[in-house]
């Protein structure tokens, strides 16, 4: 996605000094918040990143040195005061998030805040903000495992679940787990990898293990699902391609009370035997007339990795 810069000037240098910080703390902490670069040059705040990071950075920027001298020093929690009240002033009339709830739009966790880069994501987020069941279907890269992630452990520390489930089809390139060395922790960690990725992006790698050994995150493989009731969950399966029908049944029927549950998958990366029926395939057939249920389906124009990764994704789907 193409980076812009948006530039601020502010007249009052005793306020801008208390603005910035000591050592320009207060631009390194909305930087890491909001994954933007921030330059001070004179009396001008230059912000260079991805929209609608860049806008959100500078209404926080604005309304903090609106409160000046009256807070007379900016600490992290004024900051964060800051971020909440810019998200409700968000522009609406942005393509990405018109029409849109736009408390919706981000997904703040204490580490960092994720906005959606595409209308699809917009609608994903809105979807995994009111309905308990959500699939989210596309190729790589279009941030359908992050956002998930990001929802759970934004909700985890709001405390409105008590807990993240983690689960994952173990069929990669012809593996199965018993010929894996290890324990079944050990066997499921590197089919788990990219959701742990995502778990360490957003939350403090020491509080990613906390939360894994308190119970608070869980790593479930999907075979041992079987005969549980998942309450005050945040489930996530991830790959859901490579389940079959009776798998991907079993796992829907075990949401519980208070709980959500996002399917993730690409249906252009089976790697199921020959001639065994996507699970995912199928429960987009059964359930596509589930009103309760948020479907939303995510194309090339959606990828939001490398550049060239669209081109490959573009490449695959149109070969003869």
């Amino acid at each position: 996605m193409e980076q812009r810069s948006q530039s601020i000037e502010f007249e009052d240098n005793d306020r801008l000094r208390a603005l910035v910080g000591s050592e320009d703390e207060n631009l390194s902490f909305i930087e890491s918040r909001l994954g933007v670069d921030i330059a001070l040059r004179g009396n001008r705040i230059t912000i260079t990143g991805d929209d609608p990071e860049v806008t959100f950075a500078k209404t926080t920027l604005r309304y903090l040195y609106s409160q000046l001298p009256r807070i007379k020093e900016v600490k992290s929690d004024d900051i964060e005061e800051a971020l909440r009240i810019a998200s409700t002033m968000v522009n609406v009339d942005d393509p990405i998030i018109k029409g849109k709830d736009k408390h919706n739009v981000s997904i703040s966790t204490k580490r960092k805040i994720v906005f959606p880069k595409s209308s699809n994501q917009a609608s994903y987020v809105e979807a995994m903000q009111n309905c308990e069941l959500v699939f989210g279907v596309g190729p790589a890269g279009t941030g359908k495992t992050y956002l998930a992630v990001a929802m759970a452990v934004s909700l985890l520390l709001a405390g409105k679940v008590e807990r993240i489930i983690l689960s994952r089809p173990a069929v990669e390139a012809g593996e199965k787990l018993g010929f894996l060395p290890g324990d079944m922790r050990e066997k499921i960690d590197p089919y788990l990898r990219p959701l742990y990725d995502a778990l360490h992006d957003l939350l403090q790698g020491d509080q990613v293990i906390k939360r894994i050994g308190a119970g608070e995150i869980e790593i479930a493989p999907l075979a041992f699902m079987r005969g549980r009731t998942l309450s005050n969950a945040f489930v996530i399966l991830d790959e859901a391609q490579n389940t079959t029908p009776m798998q991907m049944k079993m796992l829907l029927t075990r949401l519980g009370p208070n709980s959500r549950m996002v399917i993730t998958g690409d249906l252009t990366q089976v790697d199921l035997p020959h001639g065994v029926k996507s699970g995912l395939k199928d429960a987009l057939h059964v359930l596509h007339g589930v009103s309760e249920i948020g479907f939303t389906f995510f194309g090339e124009e959606d990828v939001i990795r490398h550049p060239l990764v669209a081109k490959i994704v573009h490449a695959y789907q149109n070969q003869p």
